[in-house]
């Protein structure tokens, strides 16, 4: 039987080389919680056990359950009718597989029904799950609800919410954008009010809800009357009940599986989360940097399967007497695609350790102070971490997001006339690709949220430390490519601070980030390289090109081809 964890090669690499022992040791409480639940691990060799179990419990159900309902549910749809919106009944049976599996609470703790599993193996699960049906992703990969209300919630709605999710009784929603407030959520409107009860109600209208008729509602809404800005949102959760009317599903180019929802709140009772006018501020972004990650994983998990499905047809198509996989120029582009694949990999598991840090050390840092105990060490710690998971987390979801759309463009290419018709797995794929850029925060937005720190150039000492390591054999000729791409970086870095313009330095956003991924990559791979004799062919492919790369950007930061934009109209018409 197929199953989608044992045969990737690569995603089993990487998953052998996890490093996440201080992580598990935190959330573990060092392995107490064993003496509590039987079934936890009773040390890191334990968890790790206990990890690579599931994760082929999951690859099992992906490949030999969702993965053959993926086509009647993109053909079906989510059902809208009398207000009411139901799954196709390929989502249904396949989140009722995922909830007897008890794989839906994959993150939260053991006291609420959760598996208590790093963030960086959920992700693993969730690129396993949009390799089957990436419109599934979006309701299982919705547990970042229930962890957003782990992590800010009071006691109260933590044994009142977390358990639903993590049975499967319950799926959710984030409820942020509005019709007058999508990418700028400083706008929106609805608005939360207290009763003389000092219950809390909201009143309005969200679009574009993904799972918007799901059972739990985490709502962005204004709770200080008289504001207009971020300082007046406060987050909520609710349930999808009867004073919420959903007035539409949207009519979508892919993903059909998963209800994108218009939603009116009609004094819909609701309960605070955490603090006042910390909504947008904290736990928006909180939520949204969770998702980013998510839907980075969703974006390799739909590449992967492009790319599978382009590698079976080009070995079984034969044109000119022979397979098209012998035609050097579809080698050349199946080649670049499972580089491109396996570098966006390495990237993604990368940013996920981050995170997982980030944010295991937070919470060791508020035992610490419960204890009495100092917490200096591991203060500073979490410190780096966060400033490194907050520059990765959009610059992952920018670069694999974008190589999602570009890899089901060529996988369906390969195809030829036929990748176009329906009957053809790679048309849906490249029609689920491209939602992936666009939202959670478009691609112009994650470069945004990435320059700052790009900028400020606060991967240096990592970079610095790699560029005096002595690599073996012919790596170490990769090494030097590496630290040529560092230095053009640096000039260009140079080059924009000495303009001292704002705007140029947005124009040259795109270009600086690029060049930052080939750095951070490129020094995965190469350490990669050394543990695994194929890995050198990714590394080399991969450097070479990043160098030829670096150098284009740093030419259209130079050769000033921005300028353009001061003649925009002019040109535009």
């Amino acid at each position: 039987m197929a199953n989608f964890f044992k045969d990737n090669y690569d995603l089993r690499f990487q998953f052998n080389q996890l490093k996440l022992q201080e992580i598990v040791d935190i959330m573990e409480n060092n392995y107490q919680e064993h003496k509590k639940y039987n079934f936890a691990p009773k040390d890191y060799e334990d968890a790790i056990d206990n990890y690579n179990k599931v994760l082929e419990i999951v690859g099992d159900i992906t490949a030999n359950v969702i993965a053959p309902l993926a086509a009647e549910v993109d053909e079906e749809g989510a059902h809208f009718e009398d207000g009411k919106v139901t799954y196709a009944q390929g989502t249904q049976e396949a989140l009722d597989q995922l909830g007897k599996a008890e794989l839906m609470g994959f993150t939260l703790p053991r006291q609420y029904g959760g598996l208590n599993f790093p963030t960086t193996v959920y992700i693993m699960a969730i690129e396993m799950v949009s390799r089957a049906d990436a419109s599934l992703m979006n309701i299982f990969g919705l547990q970042d609800i229930a962890e957003t209300i782990n992590k800010f919630g009071n006691d109260d709605q933590k044994n009142e919410f977390l358990p639903q999710f993590a049975s499967g009784e319950a799926t959710g929603a984030m409820a942020l954008t509005e019709p007058d407030a999508g990418s700028d959520l400083q706008r929106v409107k609805l608005h939360a009010y207290q009763d003389d009860k000092g219950q809390w109600h909201l009143q309005g209208v969200k679009r574009f809800i993904t799972n918007g008729g799901g059972n739990i509602l985490l709502v962005l809404a204004r709770s200080e009357a008289g504001t207009r800005d971020g300082r007046g949102l406060s987050m909520f959760v609710c349930y999808g009940d009867d004073s919420v009317k959903v007035r539409r599903i949207e009519n979508k180019l892919g993903i059909h599986g998963s209800p994108t929802c218009e939603l009116q709140f009609n004094d819909t009772p609701a309960q605070l989360v955490g603090k006042r006018k910390f909504g947008l501020i904290k736990y928006v972004m909180d939520l949204m940097n969770g998702a980013r990650l998510g839907v980075s994983a969703q974006a390799l998990g739909v590449a992967q399967a492009a790319f599978a499905e382009a590698l079976t047809y080009a070995k079984s198509r034969e044109q000119f007497g022979k397979a098209i996989l012998n035609i050097p120029v579809v080698t050349n582009m199946l080649i670049d695609m499972r580089v491109t694949l396996e570098s966006n990999r390495s990237l993604l598991y990368a940013t996920a350790y981050w995170v997982d840090l980030r944010d295991k050390l937070e919470e060791k840092i508020e035992h610490l102070k419960e204890e009495g105990k100092s917490f200096s060490d591991e203060k500073n710690r979490q410190k780096e971490a966060n400033k490194i998971a907050g520059l990765l987390t959009p610059l992952t979801k920018y670069m694999l997001t974008e190589s999602a759309n570009q890899i089901t463009y060529d996988a369906l290419q390969i195809h030829g006339g036929t990748g176009y018709m329906k009957e053809f797995r790679v048309e849906r794929l490249a029609r689920d690709a491209r939602i992936t850029n666009i939202y959670e925060g478009t691609s112009q937005l994650q470069i945004v949220a990435a320059i700052g720190g790009v900028m400020n150039d606060i991967m240096a000492d990592h970079f610095e430390e790699k560029a005096h390591k002595t690599y073996k054999g012919n790596l170490d000729v990769l090494a030097k490519y590496l630290r040529e791409i560092r230095s053009i970086f640096l000039d260009s870095r140079s080059f924009v601070i000495d303009k001292d313009d704002d705007d140029f330095q947005d124009m040259a956003a795109k270009e600086l980030v690029e060049m930052y991924s080939y750095l951070y990559t490129g020094y995965i791979l190469l350490e990669e390289a050394e543990l695994e004799r194929r890995k050198v062919f990714i590394a080399n492919r991969y450097i070479i090109s990043a160098l030829a790369k670096a150098r284009k950007n740093a030419e259209a930061i130079k050769n000033e081809q921005f300028s353009d934009l001061l003649h925009a109209e002019e040109i535009l018409g």
